[in-house]
């Protein structure tokens, strides 16, 4: 067995070899907490909650820390705008990313570390790099001299004498244009913590490497992010921490972003879909299916349509576990899943071959039901909810318990009342009044409940949108 990843540093697939027989480290970055996240925000969570659950399968003992950035200039902005304490914007906000993650199935991370609690990591940092000759103060700020790190760049593959590095308000004293900020001098009213070097705050860049050294230490496996993280601040991650003396990542994963008309989804763009909106208008564990099947390199372009279908697909799926059930009782899942679906994975975690695997197996579990072949149609249902617990998807699992049916509430009236309509249509049928029969039939599809007809008698769901 041997799991293949695409490194955006060695831009290639490679084997994955971890540094410590038997265990994973893994550095995401997280939210920057300055608003509700959207579902483009979850799907980086999504693709590396799925990575984890695979490297897990696979019996690896994984350490996932994924960060909360809850202090940067977005935040300091919206406080001022808003009139509000900027430690109230940041942890409401985190809140609601976190019930993001939980309503969409996320395994909680390891580690969770906030910006704010490890000023201390970040000034032994920085004291070190200017200690090292590769970072200084000026006018209270100190920034990192891109030129003493002759690997800067290497990430994203640009040329220093062509780079534009993004700069804030009040970094001066800059050296070279191309030196960026590792830590800014306080301004009147805004949030700091006293340094060596004055009062201040930190910068965005430097608080990754100095958490990612506190809980992984000098070198771990893999860094994730979304593609727009390559530049500025995985390259800064990459400058600070090497030229701090860390080996840092050994392997650079990125994961491709939701778009909406062809364009990143962003709240500077207000094309942003709220993760709280959606959730009500979706079942999560549709919204998880949406976002963590296609292959977690490939761009989703957002549409109701392409939501409707992934509805549908997944109704498939549900619809064979609920057969077999009623049929057989609770299946467990297999200690395996299908070799196929592990290829699949393996090879740079697959999901879209991999899901292919889970359909053609409910296709065959299908088969079976038809043919009244019980221990076929349970062997197949224990591979289903094999394959689907490695993608967070099977509606067995508790944490889906209650959710299938869209307000559990309202489950017991509807089915009383559905069942008085069927009844007339059973009516119908036993008289052999196959119009009336039909029109009832069809009137509860147009309402958008499904009926199929079991050998257990009639049976409703609720259809896609």
């Amino acid at each position: 067995m041997t799991i293949r990843l695409y490194d955006t540093s060695a831009r290639q697939i490679r084997d994955f070899t971890p540094l410590q027989p038997g265990c994973v480290s893994i550095y995401l970055c997280g939210a920057t907490v300055q608003a509700a996240p959207h579902i483009g925000h979850i799907r980086s969570g999504l693709n590396f909650d799925i990575m984890r659950r695979w490297f897990e399968y696979r019996g690896l003992d994984v350490t996932f820390v994924r960060n909360v950035t809850d202090i940067d200039d977005k935040i300091i902005a919206k406080s001022a705008e808003q009139g509000r304490p900027w430690w109230a914007i940041g942890y409401e906000n985190e809140r609601a990313f976190t019930d993001g993650y939980q309503a969409l199935g996320c395994l909680p991370p390891t580690y969770e570390p906030r910006a704010t609690g490890h000023i201390t990591e970040m000034v032994e940092m920085m004291r070190g790099l200017i200690e090292r000759g590769h970072a200084y103060e000026a006018d209270g700020n100190v920034y990192f001299a891109v030129t003493s790190f002759p690997a800067y760049l290497r990430l994203s593959n640009q040329e220093l004498e062509k780079l534009l590095q993004p700069s804030g308000e009040g970094e001066t004293g800059k050296r070279d244009p191309r030196d960026f900020a590792m830590w800014k001098a306080a301004k009147p009213g805004e949030p700091s913590w006293e340094t060596p070097w004055g009062r201040g705050r930190p910068g965005w860049h430097l608080e990754c490497s100095a958490m990612a050294h506190k809980y992984l230490g000098t070198a771990f496996d893999i860094h994730g992010g979304g593609l727009d993280l390559i530049f500025p601040h995985h390259e800064n991650e990459i400058a600070q921490a090497k030229a701090f003396g860390d080996e840092f990542a050994r392997y650079w994963v990125h994961n491709a972003w939701v778009t909406m008309s062809g364009e990143k989804m962003s709240k500077s763009l207000g094309n942003s879909v709220l993760v709280s909106e959606m959730v009500k208008r979706w079942r999560p564990i549709v919204l998880r299916y949406y976002l963590g099947t296609p292959h977690y390199r490939s761009m989703i372009e957002y549409s109701e349509e392409a939501l409707r279908e992934a509805e549908s697909a997944f109704a498939r799926i549900e619809g064979f576990v609920q057969r077999v059930v009623e049929k057989a009782g609770a299946v467990e899942p297999s200690a395996e899943v299908p070799p196929a679906f592990a290829e699949a994975m393996d090879d740079d975690l697959g999901v879209p071959q991999a899901l292919a695997v889970v359909h053609t197996t409910v296709r065959q579990g299908n088969s079976a039901l038809a043919a009244d072949d019980k221990e076929a149609a349970v062997a197949r249902l224990a591979e289903v909810r094999a394959m689907l617990g490695v993608l967070g998807l099977d509606p067995l699992d508790p944490h889906w318990a209650g959710e299938g049916d869209r307000g559990e509430d309202l489950h017991g009236v509807v089915d009383t009342l559905v069942r008085m309509v069927l009844d007339q249509r059973e009516a119908a049928r036993a008289r052999k009044d196959w119009t009336t029969a039909d029109a009832i039939r069809d009137q509860l599809n147009q309402s958008g409940l499904v009926i199929e007809d079991s050998p257990q008698g009639p049976r409703w769901s609720l259809g896609p949108r």
